[in-house]
């Protein structure tokens, strides 16, 4: 890996020990806090290992699917955020991947910190080393070594859903987010009883699956994926990816099928959860695609794969 430098010293202010809140200093490659020690690897802090998320790891190391006019279009529809509205705010991102929406945010002039659980973090920083305000640490979002209330902006895509405990991350983020700042979430949204049923039998079997094993049969659903009379079909039954973009549909497609947990909401679900986190102004987002026949299978809950999608505002009187 190319060396990236400053990523640790950008990030050495803002760290405290994920244990007992304190500050970090840097021992050579070594971050500290009393007797606590972890490993700076590549620039990179990291708090984890990724043993039981490494498909993600894998995923997002094994495949190019960053579009910029793409991830620009996500980013607005996913978080409910111009990207006119972003230079100078700290953001997070909880959840990077490979850090495409980092990117994005650090574009728009940002000061990004990317957080992810998985060595993903390899793949982002090299694709954001030419960015100064952008860095990445690898932690475990409900663990992360980051000073409550200190975003302006914090957001999650697709992420939050694949931890044994959606709603233990939801709250460990939230408390991240500023008196006044903004908080959007995306997550999978629960399907009709047969699909989940269909979805949890089948992914009880491909979960169980080594990777090299999974990937063939990801590839026979990037083949269906670009088939229009199937994947218009079909892919409402067993989930595949329809994206424009062959690596991308395999990509998706292994993110569906991979990881050891996944889990559906609804937007009563998450709507509570941000009530309960002390957040007001909430507002459901619409999904990024248009059309009376997309609008109607997705408000029937019929869209394997969509999602349940929400951004709110912290009370500026609310007590941590």
């Amino acid at each position: 890996m190319d060396a990236v430098p400053d990523n640790v010293n950008r990030l050495l202010p803002g760290l405290r020990c994920p244990q007992t809140g304190g500050l970090l200093t840097r021992d050579g490659e070594q971050l500290r806090s009393g007797d606590l020690s972890w490993p700076v690897v590549d620039q990179i802090p990291r708090f984890v290992d990724d043993r039981h998320l490494s498909s993600f790891g894998d995923q997002w190391t094994t495949w190019e699917v960053a579009h910029r006019d793409e991830d620009q279009k996500t980013f607005t529809a996913k978080t409910g955020v111009e990207i006119s509205d972003l230079s100078g705010l700290r953001i997070l991102d909880a959840g990077c991947g490979g850090g495409r929406y980092a990117r994005v945010c650090g574009e728009a002039g940002a000061k990004v910190v990317g957080a992810d659980h998985t060595r993903a973090v390899d793949k982002a920083i090299q694709l954001c080393r030419d960015l100064d305000e952008v860095s990445f640490l690898q932690a475990d979002l409900k663990h992360l070594p980051l000073e409550p209330a200190s975003f302006d902006f914090v957001f999650s895509i697709g992420v939050m859903h694949h931890d044994a405990d959606t709603r233990k991350v939801f709250d460990a983020v939230a408390r991240l987010v500023k008196p006044g700042g903004r908080y959007s979430v995306w997550l999978y949204r629960r399907n009709q009883w047969w699909q989940e049923l269909i979805n949890s039998g089948l992914r009880g079997i491909t979960t169980r699956l080594p990777a090299p094993v999974l990937r063939p049969f990801c590839h026979l659903g990037a083949i269906a994926g670009g088939i229009p009379v199937i994947n218009r079909t079909l892919n409402k039954i067993v989930n595949f990816s329809a994206h424009p973009s062959y690596e991308n549909r395999v990509c998706d497609t292994f993110d569906w099928w991979a990881p050891k947990y996944q889990f559906h909401h609804t937007v009563s679900e998450l709507s509570d959860w941000f009530v309960a986190a002390g957040f007001e102004d909430l507002r459901v987002l619409p999904p990024e695609k248009t059309g009376s026949l997309y609008r109607w299978t997705y408000d029937k809950s019929l869209l394997i794969g969509s999602g349940v999608n929400m951004t709110a505002v912290r009370i500026r009187d609310s007590e941590d």
